[in-house]
């Protein structure tokens, strides 16, 4: 089978699979979305701006910034699958890819689900077991959107259907480096992030005074308003009156952090004491070279506290977890041959 100039897309039957054997019904074979409230689609203009507008008047409840991928793939499922288009189904009951074709154009069908009354028909092809393909198509596919372009392997799907695979995936596949990888820093940004948007201002003084207390320190946290450039002082005594005392300032602004804020703290800084500067963000060069220039000064950016987050995930406090969801999982990564 010749396959030219086609788009490859995967989809989810729903968050838990509720519609998969509809979606492989021999009677009715395809594909559907929900977002039943919107109505049909296909009278919603071919413009982007206007499904956004019908999803947030049918979904009030939905975030704002979530409105643009929802809208965005009921558009796709209009607008941009075109029949013969190839659709890769990975099944969370069978545990089997199903890789087919778009057969016809969208219908809206109340009466098929009320909850997923968009339909495509489908013509399935091939039914293949997961193993057979690279961990890098099993990532890709495993994507958390319920509908998505599959790209950096649609190759693999489709040599399925052109009689060329499933690639025959190796003892030693190449692809499990790189998903190792991709997941590590989609956890990495998604802390990043949680940081970013819940805990602007005094709320992240006092989590980074949580940080510090895991590490063995007693803190206060200035109030809120004018703190002369000190959001935390830090000791390890409980009294707080012990030599060292760490004077800490902090930032969660989205700028990059430069000299003149570091040298203001370390203006604050006395001798004997240390002056320690935590941003969300990351420094100047000429920052971090000032801070190297003093034995009794030390920076934090971004990409470190995401570390010590990590690294200290199971001791801090379960209101900050909630804000940071993260479970343990085992991922796979790859082992070098010893020679």
């Amino acid at each position: 089978m010749e396959i030219k100039e086609v788009k490859v897309w995967g989809i989810h039957a729903g968050a838990l699979g509720e519609v998969d054997s509809k979606f492989l019904s021999k009677a009715k074979p395809c594909i559907a979305i929900g977002w039943a409230n919107v109505g049909d689609l296909s009278k919603i203009s071919s413009d982007r701006e206007d499904f956004k507008e019908r999803l947030a008047k049918a979904y009030p409840d939905t975030k704002k910034g979530a409105v643009p991928t929802s809208a965005g793939m009921l558009f796709r499922f209009v607008h941009e699958i075109q029949t013969g288009d190839i659709v890769v189904y990975p099944s969370k009951r069978d545990k089997m890819v199903h890789i087919g074709k778009v057969a016809g154009n969208y219908e809206f069908n109340i009466s098929y689900d009320s909850n997923y009354p968009n339909i495509r028909p489908v013509e399935w092809l091939k039914h293949v077991p997961r193993t057979k393909f690279s961990q890098g198509a099993l990532y890709e596919i495993g994507s958390a959107l319920s509908l998505f372009q599959v790209k950096n392997y649609s190759d693999e799907f489709i040599a399925v259907l052109s009689g060329d695979g499933p690639n025959k995936v190796e003892v030693e596949d190449n692809t499990v480096a790189k998903v190792a990888e991709e997941i590590e820093q989609s956890t990495r940004d998604f802390i990043a992030k949680k940081l970013t948007q819940e805990l602007k201002g005094h709320p992240f003084e006092h989590f980074v005074a949580h940080i510090l207390n895991i590490l063995g320190y007693k803190t206060r946290v200035s109030p809120e308003g004018a703190d002369g450039g000190i959001d935390i002082i830090a000791h390890k005594d409980e009294l707080g009156i012990e030599p060292p005392i760490i004077k800490v300032q902090v930032k969660s602004n989205d700028a990059s952090i430069t000299p003149d804020k570091v040298q203001a703290l370390y203006g604050n800084v006395s001798s004997g004491e240390y002056g320690l500067f935590v941003a969300l963000n990351d420094f100047s060069k000429k920052a971090v070279e000032f801070a190297k220039s003093k034995s009794n000064l030390r920076i934090i950016d971004g990409e470190e506290l995401v570390d010590i987050v990590l690294q200290y995930y199971e001791k801090i406090d379960s209101k900050y977890k909630a804000i940071i969801p993260l479970k343990n999982v085992y991922i796979p990564v790859q082992v070098e041959n010893e020679e």
